[in-house]
């Protein structure tokens, strides 16, 4: 796979904006927004350092299939976990979300279901989130490299969602991560779609680097969990997979832990499990 040929960086970088409702032990966590290009479309992201020159470890966030990522709390909750953890936090938004360039994944993978049915869909979603999608995802990576606060030899990353499937395809691209968290992968997308079971089996089978791949009781399926865990296994991969208990408001029980409010529950084993891995 060329995976870096379709990456060209453009430093255009905005003024600092100030995250909203995202503060850790009353640490007030600040976002930059960037822009960089992947593919010829242009691309927001944003960034969040700690204060001081580093350099320093830091984690690549890969938001779900919402629209609008940006939108809500989630890039400044995963912010204020890490940040005053010592980490470098860097959320791109891939193409068609938010304010990113592009063909929105979603509409094209409702357009193939009208064009072909099921199977035409649910091609089309495995096709596009390990082409396009994983192309952006690089992208932010190669710009993060290129920052003289990060040690470019201690980036994981992590995501939910279909975040958590972009995590599961960057850890096995041979990129450089050092770790990867894999939150709800395919939970809402496993059922039914083939192609989709068939490519993170074969994916968890060649990731090389630790996994730590985490499900809440109620997700929409966990069979990721069952499956991904089991291939991973017998494949002697360093992946773990911890299904949380049924405890807790219950949207929080839900896929991706409800989202922003529900970070808490796996933050401090997230921090521990990147302790350990990017030392």
């Amino acid at each position: 796979m060329k995976r870096m040929a379709a990456l060209i960086l453009a430093l255009i970088v905005a003024a600092p904006v100030v995250a909203s409702g995202a503060a850790l032990a009353g640490a007030a966590v600040v976002a930059q927004k960037v822009t960089l290009t992947s593919d010829g479309l242009s691309l927001e992201a944003f960034l969040y350092k700690p204060d001081g020159d580093g350099p320093f470890p830091a984690l690549i966030w890969n938001h779900g299939s919402e629209q609008h990522p940006d939108a809500g709390a989630q890039f400044d909750s995963v912010a204020a976990i890490f940040v005053p953890a010592g980490y470098v936090v860097f959320a791109p938004v891939r193409r068609g979300h938010g304010h990113s360039q592009g063909r929105y994944i979603v509409d094209e993978i409702r357009f193939a279901r009208l064009r072909g049915g099921r199977e035409d869909a649910a091609y089309t979603a495995v096709r596009l989130l390990a082409t396009e999608q994983l192309a952006d995802q690089l992208a932010g990576l190669a710009y993060v490299k290129q920052q003289p606060f990060v040690d470019a030899t201690r980036i994981a990353v992590a995501g939910c969602s279909f975040g958590g499937i972009e995590t599961l395809l960057g850890a096995a691209s041979g990129v450089g991560y050092k770790a990867a968290i894999s939150i709800s992968p395919a939970a809402q997308s496993w059922d039914g779609n083939t192609y989709l079971q068939e490519r993170l089996i074969e994916v968890v089978r060649r990731i090389d680097v630790p996994v730590l791949l985490l499900q809440p009781a109620k997700d929409a399926s966990l069979a990721p969990s069952r499956v991904l865990g089991k291939a991973a296994a017998q494949a002697g991969k360093p992946l773990t997979a911890k299904v949380y208990p049924a405890t807790g408001p219950r949207e929080e029980q839900k896929h991706c832990f409800g989202g922003a409010k529900g970070m808490h529950v796996w933050a401090e084993d997230a921090k521990a499990f990147l302790a350990a891995q990017l030392p």
